[in-house]
């Protein structure tokens, strides 16, 4: 096989989905799911069905433009379903789709790791903080 042009190099890397190009649809992906807020959405859904209301109360600080934001967002990626129920005040829950419920582990063990890691990185940018001001 001959020598490959950097351009070419890059087509076969595109088609071979390799996230850290831009070219690559994986990469818009991985920027999604790297969401603090797309997170946070999938932890407050991991337990079931919720309403708007209830997302709003459970993930403290997302203004209602991100939450929106971020749920349409996930709808249309496929992660999370939206269920309109017409009646006198529209009802609308917002739950996990199968591919949304295969993102669980994942997701669950970043939060878990934030959690239970915190303090260490607290520790770190106090320290970084002193030596760079």
């Amino acid at each position: 096989m001959g020598t490959m042009t950097a351009a070419t190099r890059r087509e076969l890397d595109r088609h071979e989905y390799n996230a850290n190009l831009r070219e690559c649809p994986g990469h818009q992906l991985l920027a999604t799911l790297s969401d603090k807020w797309v997170m946070l959405v999938l932890s407050a859904l991991a337990d079931g069905p919720q309403r708007y209301s209830e997302l709003s109360r459970t993930i403290a600080g997302a203004s209602q433009k991100m939450l929106t934001q971020t749920l349409r967002t996930l709808e249309r990626d496929g992660l999370i379903s939206r269920e309109v129920t017409p009646s006198v005040l529209v009802r609308v829950d917002y739950e996990l789709t199968p591919l949304g419920q295969s993102l669980l582990p994942i997701s669950r063990g970043i939060k878990a790791w934030a959690e239970s890691h915190i303090d260490a990185v607290d520790s770190s940018r106090a320290t970084y903080d002193s030596v760079h001001p």
